[in-house]
């Protein structure tokens, strides 16, 4: 049986100057595109797995939080629309990926594979209406504080050789290479993150930050963005089946929490 649809986004308004992004932490598939898929991808691998409950204590903290329902595979949330590569030179996956983050295809034949036709329809039908979401709660938030600081949260397996090579740190704060929000915020985030005992940080290193982060960081306006890359083993199984595991988690809980405490900080210092 198929399983009902969910809506193509989750969204609680808060009541602080913070808003949390998690555009692929969705893991549906319409049936009209897993038909197409090999076995291996229906099961969605490249999922940012169990962010909303990683992050489940920034409710308490006044959050807005925005959270995916659809999978990557479906559309990428957080490429720009016209699918140019954010890394150019690097291996990428696309607007409307047509491969994992193992290079291996995700479509079982070459012709089912998405035409301009069925990308452009995806992208109004799945990509706009998060990034109208996202861009209507900025607006709202700085109208209602003066000011808005942007948290584009994911999650990835540690050792993926396609994008990297060895060991990805546990805490990758990007900011664009420093236009999407005040250096400040991203010096006292890096801080944070290299005090987090047991952990590994860089700012800026091999993920700089998503079009979300760059597109929607502007400073000048009093609107901050920065994301964080965390490794999944800080929380969870990175193989099959992708299990939560609390007792792992609760290393790195005090150290994210403190993270996104001092960006709340940073914020209201703003006000």
């Amino acid at each position: 049986m198929t399983a009902t649809a969910p809506p193509l986004l989750r969204f609680h308004q808060g009541t602080a100057p913070l808003f949390i992004s998690m555009p692929h932490v969705g893991s549906y598939l319409p049936p009209q595109i897993a038909a197409r898929l090999t076995p291996e991808a229906r099961q969605v691998p490249d999922t940012d797995w169990h962010l909303e409950r990683l992050y489940g204590f920034a409710r308490d903290l006044g959050a807005s939080i925005l959270a995916a329902t659809h999978s990557r595979y479906v559309v990428d949330l957080n490429r720009p629309p016209d699918g140019a590569s954010l890394y150019p030179g690097q291996s990428v996956t696309g607007l409307c990926p047509v491969d994992s983050f193992d290079d291996r295809q995700l479509y079982t034949r070459a012709d089912d594979m998405p035409d301009d036709a069925e990308v452009a329809a995806r992208r109004q039908a799945y990509w706009q209406p998060y990034h109208a979401q996202l861009r209507a709660e900025l607006e709202r938030m700085r109208a209602a504080h003066g000011v808005a600081v942007l948290w584009d949260a994911h999650s990835i397996r540690s050792v993926l050789p396609r994008f990297f090579e060895g060991r990805l740190p546990d805490l990758n704060l990007g900011t664009g290479d420093g236009i999407s929000c005040d250096p400040a915020l991203a010096q006292a985030l890096l801080g944070e993150a290299r005090a987090a005992t047991g952990y590994t940080a860089v700012l800026n290193g091999r993920f700089k930050g998503g079009h979300i982060t760059r597109h929607y960081g502007a400073p000048a306006r009093n609107i901050h963005a920065v994301q964080l890359e965390m490794t999944q083993c800080s929380y969870m199984q990175e193989a099959p089946p992708f299990d939560y595991l609390p007792e792992v988690a609760a290393g790195v809980l005090p150290h994210l929490r403190r993270m996104v405490e001092a960006t709340l900080a940073f914020a209201r210092s703003r006000q």
